[in-house]
């Protein structure tokens, strides 16, 4: 069975919590659950790791390519600046798809640019907890 790995980065425990208007206020666990039953649903077993820490995120990325066929990544504040983890995904040769809850384009400007996005097959953003059941289904066409 083909494998997905869904990445979060820093801060994203605190999904439902932090930031309702931002956000949503729908916690990440229940967010993961419904994007690993939609990977279920399309033959795909799914599994979750977050981390606060672009160290660990590295390793996370690196193991995963031995044993993922795709992976979901939402880098959190390290999608802005974290050259170490666009090397990463780069280099594992496995497609990723960057996933955002919010509409980065409509905030911060700083938001507005993503230093992995060049080495992502593809970006979803703004469409709250849906953005992950859409990122999981385009690693599964």
């Amino acid at each position: 069975m083909k494998k997905i790995l869904i990445v979060n980065g820093p801060n994203l425990n605190l999904v439902g919590e932090r930031e309702p208007g931002i956000y949503g206020s729908d916690a990440m666990p229940n967010i993961i659950k419904k994007a690993i039953a939609f990977a279920g649903s399309k033959g795909f077993e799914c599994t979750y790791f977050q981390s606060n820490h672009e160290g660990e995120i590295i390793d996370k990325l690196h193991a995963s390519r031995l044993e993922y066929s795709g992976i979901v990544l939402n880098a959190g504040a390290f999608t802005h600046y974290s050259y170490a983890i666009r090397d990463a995904i780069s280099a594992i040769k496995i497609p990723v798809v960057e996933v955002h809850l919010s509409n980065v384009f409509a905030r911060e400007e700083f938001r507005h640019t993503s230093v992995i996005a060049a080495v992502c097959k593809g970006s979803v953003s703004g469409f709250g907890a849906n953005s992950y059941i859409l990122a999981v289904q385009a690693l599964t066409l």
